[in-house]
């Protein structure tokens, strides 16, 4: 005499569960790694397991779209572009950066629009242009909300820098966060084992430019270029244990470091 099925008496069968040994018929089980399972040992299982989203090496989430945040940046610098192209110098001279205006007005909105913000077709054409070669690499090296993080971070500290160098002139452009881009492409490459000869020869043209050619705010290439390369720094030598912690501390500290020095570039200004 055969057992029934747990699940339907009077089916008789021969086969049981490996795991828990209950009787099962054709309609109640499935197929395991040895044998076969009953419906809810198996159901047991998938919950069991844990599905977690891939990650990039440096912890960041793995994204179908590893350029979604690349575009999303310079559809805001075409909108803005365009929003200026209309509003003349008006709108550009009510959201550039310009150290004196923060420092006396207390304007600090300044300091992120400014990196937005582009006034010649020349001038937000390359930038761009720069920005679709050298984004979507380190997107999808840290993942989203670390490359955005680094993005701003480097603007940031390249708005600080004009702002404690030359407090009198005013600024636009994304250039800053795009040479932080820069450093944390070198970065990257150093940290995996690349060949650097080819970035660093794209730099040091850029950095060449930066300083020989007129009305190009040095200052802000070189802040961004410093912040971006040491949160870039701080993402890729995290030991892998306490990554996440040891990022974070990174981008606070990079943080502070930009606050700090507009601060003392605002109390310069103003003493």
């Amino acid at each position: 005499m055969l057992p029934d099925c747990y699940r339907h008496p009077g089916r008789e069968t021969g086969v049981h569960c490996s795991r828990c040994e209950k009787p099962v018929c054709p309609e109640c089980r499935v197929d395991a790694a040895v044998g076969f399972h009953c419906l809810d040992c198996a159901n047991q299982s998938r919950a069991s397991v844990r599905t977690t989203a891939p990650r990039t090496q440096y912890g960041g989430r793995v994204a179908r779209d590893g350029a979604l945040v690349t575009k999303l940046i310079i559809a805001v610098n075409v909108v803005v572009w365009l929003l200026a192209f209309t509003g003349g110098d008006a709108f550009v001279s009510r959201w550039i950066l310009q150290g004196d205006a923060v420092a006396t007005s207390g304007e600090w909105y300044r300091v992120i629009t400014s990196i937005f913000l582009h006034q010649q077709i020349l001038h937000i054409a390359l930038n761009m242009w720069s920005l679709w070669v050298l984004g979507p690499y380190v997107e999808q090296a840290l993942g989203r909300l670390r490359y955005l993080t680094l993005y701003l971070l480097a603007g940031l500290g390249g708005s600080a820098l004009v702002m404690l160098l030359a407090p009198a002139e005013p600024v636009l452009g994304a250039s800053g966060a795009i040479f932080g881009l820069f450093g944390a492409v070198i970065v990257i490459h150093r940290h995996r084992g690349y060949q650097l000869g080819p970035i660093m020869a794209v730099l040091l043209v850029n950095l060449v430019a930066t300083f020989t050619i007129s009305g190009i705010a040095w200052q802000a290439h070189i802040g961004g270029l410093v912040v971006g390369g040491l949160i870039a720094a701080g993402y890729a030598y995290a030991p892998a244990v306490r990554r996440n912690a040891v990022q974070a501390a990174v981008v606070v500290a990079a943080a502070l470091l930009v606050a700090g020095v507009s601060l003392v570039a605002v109390t310069q200004i103003t003493g």
